[in-house]
Formats: C-alpha cells, sequence, structure tokens
C-alpha cells in the first residue's frame, strides 16, 4: 500500500473524520464481536489487585476502559492517542463513568514523552493495521522502553481470515458493504474503504508479532473466531 497512508497526520485527520460513527462502525464491522475480542485482548495478563500502571495505547473513544478497569480495578490507567476528536468522545466518557479518573494524553506514540520502565501493561486494540512494517519496529521498541521488567503488554487486530471461504466472504462485506454504510453515516464512504485497505494489507498478526519477538520481548500468538481477529500478547 502507498506509504503516504501510514504518515501520521493522514491516519490523525482519517480517525478525526470517522470520530463520530466510528464506534458503531466497529461493532457492525466486526459483527458485534469487537467487545468479545476487547475482554480476550485481556484474558491471557495476569490478574492484579495492585495499584499498577496500565496504558492503553491508541484508545480512541476508551472502548477498552470497561474492560482493564475491570481486571485492574485499582490501576492508574492512562489513555493515549493522537487523534483529537476521538479524545474529545474519551473525554466525555471519562467524565460521565470514570469520575475523570483515567489520564488522557494526546501524543503519537511513535513521537512521544512517555517515561522509560513506567508501565507494568500495554494494550491496545484495532490499532496496528494503521502502521508499516517500519513503524510497528518502532513501536515495538516504544514498547519494550515503557514496560517495567516484568511488564506484560496485548495487542489484538481484525485480520484477513486464512479460509479462502471466509476471507472472500469477510473481504466482500468489509470492502463493499461497509462503504455503503459509511456514506449512510458520513456521506462520504472513503474513510471506511481505507479501514478494508488497512486490513488487507495488514492480513494478520504474525509478522508484528515477530518484529516485537525480535526487539526481545517474549510473544505469544493467539487467535479469534477463525482468523477474523489476531493479536499477541507477552512479557518483557
Amino acid at each position: 500500500m502507498d506509504k503516504r497512508y501510514y504518515e501520521p497526520e493522514y491516519v490523525r485527520t482519517l480517525f478525526d473524520k470517522m470520530s463520530a460513527s466510528y464506534e458503531r462502525m466497529n461493532y457492525i464491522t466486526s459483527f458485534g464481536f469487537s467487545i468479545r475480542w476487547r475482554k480476550q485482548l485481556l484474558q491471557s495478563l495476569p490478574n492484579n489487585v495492585s495499584q499498577i500502571q496500565v496504558i492503553d495505547l491508541l484508545t480512541g473513544m476508551g472502548e477498552n476502559w470497561n474492560s482493564i478497569k475491570h481486571k485492574y480495578p485499582n490501576c492508574q490507567l492512562t489513555a493515549l492517542d493522537f487523534s483529537e476528536k476521538m479524545l474529545k468522545h474519551a473525554h466525555k466518557t471519562n467524565d460521565l463513568k470514570f469520575k475523570q479518573r483515567v489520564r488522557i494524553k494526546c501524543a503519537d506514540i511513535l513521537n512521544n514523552d512517555l517515561p522509560s520502565e513506567q508501565y507494568d501493561i500495554v494494550t491496545c486494540s484495532f490499532g496496528l493495521k494503521t502502521f508499516s512494517k517500519q513503524q510497528i519496529i518502532s513501536l515495538a521498541t516504544e514498547v519494550k522502553r515503557v514496560l517495567k521488567k516484568g511488564g506484560h503488554f496485548s495487542f489484538v487486530e481484525v485480520s484477513e481470515p486464512k479460509n479462502l471461504l471466509l476471507r472472500s466472504a469477510y473481504s466482500f462485506y468489509l470492502g463493499k458493504i461497509i462503504p455503503i454504510l459509511g456514506k449512510l453515516f458520513l456521506g462520504d464512504p472513503t474513510e471506511y474503504k481505507m479501514l478494508w485497505k488497512y486490513t488487507s494489507a495488514f492480513k494478520n498478526a504474525d509478522d508484528a508479532a515477530a518484529i516485537f519477538s525480535d526487539a526481545g520481548l517474549q510473544v505469544h500468538k493467539q487467535s479469534f473466531f477463525f482468523g477474523c481477529a489476531t493479536g499477541f500478547w507477552g512479557v518483557k
């Protein structure tokens, strides 16, 4: 895919435009499985009721927060994203549901001032596909840097199934039907066509998992619903 589609300003603008409808469309895109996959994002990580530090990367509107707070009830949760319009929704969620206890930070994870060895847990859902291979290498370096020794991480991403029949059906749905729904919601299907282009180019989390492993992190791959979502988790 054209490298300009991975430029931070392009991706930021894309998600700013989708911010009003992204949560609904993400639910529809995944046939409702996005909520389940967000919960499964955390299943492989150890439970902890201490006052640990957790950071949710590419947090969007804060869709992961309920699951994180359920698993880590006493954690200090930091949420990072570079889309200001997505974070406007996150701030509302923080006010209404979390009593402003989530620390929201508007920043690019690849160009940030996060302290080193600060976090016990790093999470991220549905953001890997918007990174190029070189950017994922940088991402792995940053995750390793900000994690404490013995800290854990978990990533999940919508993926292209390996089963030919399922892949064909899923490709048609994401490539053709979702842009139509995007036009109904936004008046312009362009943004949601890009989500499929990212997914198609990303394929699955195998390459990203290998990159994280090459960075010196212990990595375990995982797959959900016949490969419609893939991810990995591990420890520093």
